[in-house]
């Protein structure tokens, strides 16, 4: 019996004269005067296989994407047809036996990058999609990050362990995904945020150095950026401090880059305080590749008879601003910016267009005296030409619209250039729906417990983030060793004594055994891969995603069960969903 392949179709260049065995699927196939050409495609590329149909009339009858075998010999093409745009394009396999692995039905859209296909059909028929190059490529970019990631992290000394997917509900920012116990009725295990309680018992128990690519679960609204199920990079180490794990992670990062893209990334990456961020770019993963900065203008207007302005300064706020750059701002465009800013929370929008005499082209041109004028235009370096925009409000209100509005008007639309970046020190807590909750998760150190205690408002944590062009990669921080202060962190979030005991009781029993300094950190891979192959969609990256509304086209999951099943674990439905 012959092996089915005895080479891929890129091992084809070079061969000439030889004899080949290939194995793969038919990308496409055209006749020509009494001469077929078929291009055999499998998990290495395309060649080019030439058969003689009067000699095997098979090759005339196959139907896109079915899998065949080929027997031939390599030759160069004939002069006038090589393709550059194929890397075996200097070749092609003249064949004399074609065998019919596994015929192909009618398939529902064109495995060509070129043809635009509706997400809902792709995924129903994921399998074909994933034969289209640019599918297959984010596939090895996915397997090649992951490689990169293991390589230097066992260089580095760390051990991967596998830490439980069937464990207690805690709390992390996000819903828990919960999965009814058969063996205790009505009780549940949870689907993991992460493993972070386990990987900090790890440090307990004198691992020192851990990692994971750790399957995750997060019951969540969709975003272009997240799934509900994702896969992690996930890092500890014991007697570490924040330059400890910053350098480890940049290390990863770096090698992922380098194998992904062919380029090094300069290390070690830039510092940015979370303060920093909020007041210069309006969010806490700032896109640092253009300009376009907010400017704080509040002082330009304390004394202002521009009510508008000096009503908001003089109760608390503050004016902030941008400048968009030369622009064409016809007034239907104005309008549409001024409701995108009172959509995202504002009460309104000032624009304003430099003229070429320098004045400001405005609504509330007329309220300004001319040293305001000159003072906005001198602080948002302004020139002919330029759109400035305008919010005063509430600080944090007023640095988001704008850090919103910047990124709509001047983010740039690929991934061609990277910049990494460090976000640090973030608040420890922030007000939330009924209390205090916590910016990154409830076992986060504080910079000074003392602080803490006192204000908890005004309390920094020694939490940091990665980011790479306005996405936020992934999130750490030195931990809670101490249980005296956890507990004191759980009682700020309003989790009493008896909670404490009962949800966490064997967590803090632990930290009581010797607990080293440790710290730690976290980013997605699919997040990670998803900048590096330039995609926009996080969806585009996952072998098997969900849709917007968490339904998987290709296997119909969610899917409602047998009464049986339910009963098994001690369950009842009081209302099903109508179909």
């Amino acid at each position: 019996m012959n092996k089915v392949r005895t080479h891929h179709a890129i091992e084809t260049i070079g061969l000439e004269g030889q004899q080949v065995r290939l194995a793969g699927w038919v990308a496409r196939r055209r006749d020509h005067g009494g001469v077929t050409f078929i291009d055999l495609r499998d998990a290495s590329g395309v060649v080019q296989v030439v058969a003689d149909p009067a000699q095997l009339p098979i090759a005339a009858d196959l139907r896109m994407e079915a899998c065949i075998a080929v027997d031939g010999v390599v030759r160069p093409r004939p002069e006038g047809t090589v393709n550059n745009d194929l890397a075996t394009g200097a070749f092609e396999v003249v064949v004399t036996i074609i065998e019919l692995l596994s015929p192909a039905e009618p398939i529902p859209f064109m495995i060509d990058d070129r043809v635009e296909i509706d997400e809902q059909t792709r995924l129903e028929y994921r399998y074909l999609d994933l034969r289209r190059p640019r599918m297959a490529a984010n596939l090895r970019a996915r397997s090649k990050a992951v490689a990169a990631i293991r390589r230097t992290l066992d260089e580095r000394g760390f051990l991967e362990i596998e830490t439980p997917t069937l464990v207690s509900s805690t709390p992390e920012g996000a819903r828990d995904m919960l999965v009814p116990s058969r063996l205790r009725p009505g009780a549940f295990y949870a689907l993991p945020q992460s493993p972070q309680l386990f990987k900090q018992l790890l440090m307990i128990s004198g691992v020192e150095r851990y990692f994971q690519i750790a399957r995750c679960y997060r019951d969540e609204d969709f975003r272009s950026d997240r799934q509900l199920e994702f896969t992690q990079l996930d890092l500890e180490g014991a007697f570490w401090d924040e330059e400890s794990v910053q350098e480890n992670i940049e290390a990863t990062l770096v090698a992922a880059v380098r194998d992904l893209r062919g380029v090094d990334i300069p290390c070690p990456f830039p510092r940015m305080t979370w303060q920093e961020s909020m007041d210069r770019y309006g969010v806490d993963k700032p896109d640092t590749r253009f300009g376009m900065e907010i400017v704080d203008l509040t002082d330009e207007f304390r004394a202002s008879e521009f009510r508008g302005f000096a009503g908001v300064v003089n109760a608390g706020g503050v004016v902030r601003g941008i400048n968009t750059g030369g622009r064409e701002l016809a007034r239907s465009a104005a309008d549409a910016l001024v409701d995108d800013a009172k959509r995202l929370g504002a009460k309104g929008l000032v624009w304003m267009v430099v003229e070429p005499d320098g004045s400001l082209r405005s609504p509330v041109a007329k309220f300004l005296s001319e040293g305001e004028s000159s003072a906005i235009a001198e602080r948002l370096q302004a020139k002919p030409g330029d759109v400035l925009l305008l919010v005063a409000d509430q600080w944090r209100t007023a640095v988001s619209v704008l850090g919103a509005l910047r990124l709509q008007l001047g983010r740039p639309s690929g991934h061609e250039e990277l910049k990494f970046l460090w976000v640090t020190d973030f608040p420890m807590f922030e007000e939330g729906e009924g209390g205090l909750t916590f910016l990154h998760h409830p076992f986060t150190s504080p910079q000074d417990v003392a602080v803490m205690a006192s204000s908890p408002l005004q309390a920094l944590s020694r939490a940091y983030d990665v980011v790479v062009n306005g996405v936020e990669l992934g999130s750490g921080s030195i931990r809670i060793h101490d249980p005296n202060v956890q507990s004191q962190v759980f009682e700020i979030l309003g989790i009493s004594q008896a909670e404490q005991e009962s949800r966490f009781g064997w967590f803090l029993k632990a930290l009581r055994y010797g607990t080293p300094p440790h710290g730690g950190f976290a980013f997605g891979i699919d997040r990670l891969v998803m900048v590096l192959q330039q995609e926009i969609n996080i969806r585009e990256v996952i072998p098997f995603p969900k849709t917007q509304s968490g339904f998987d086209p290709l296997t119909e999951a969610p899917t409602e069960v047998e009464p049986a099943q339910l009963q098994e674990v001690g369950l009842r439905l009081d209302v099903r969903r109508e179909k």
